[in-house]
């Protein structure tokens, strides 16, 4: 029959029983299956993760420049990953650090909210701000 058509006779489900053949445009589909699938890849989101580095003693300036372009990479959609690098003996000013990281959660409310709370890894304490969804 598929001869007498000209087209290709297709194995859509080798395991049933009996299996599964269908007459049918092979390439058609082939291109079809591509078009779907380019589509659903156009469709899906990159999450882009954005950094901010602070030190445990950063100054008003840079705190405040530092937090716009937070603010800057929430609005654009993308995550933020704020860190507190303590160099040295710097460590022992990790109670800064943290009031840092929670002062930035706080400021940066409207745009974002904290996916994870302040968390020492090291010679880092890091957190996480996730973009809020737009209506």
């Amino acid at each position: 029959m598929a001869e007498g058509f000209e087209l290709d006779l297709v194995e859509i489900s080798p395991n049933a029983e009996p299996p599964v053949c269908k007459i049918m445009d092979y390439k058609k589909f082939l291109y079809e299956q591509k078009k779907r699938d380019k589509m659903l890849k156009a469709k899906s989101s990159q999450i882009v993760v954005k950094e901010i580095r602070f030190g445990p003693q950063t100054d008003e300036h840079d705190y405040e420049f530092k937090k716009k372009n937070a603010e800057k990479f929430l609005k654009e959609g993308s995550k933020l990953k704020a860190f507190v690098f303590f160099k040295g003996r710097s460590i022992i000013y990790k109670e800064q650090g943290q009031i840092l990281l929670l002062r930035l959660a706080t400021d940066l409310e409207e745009w974002g909210k904290v996916e994870a709370m302040p968390v020492l890894e090291g010679k880092r304490m890091i957190m996480f701000i996730a973009p809020k969804k737009k209506k």
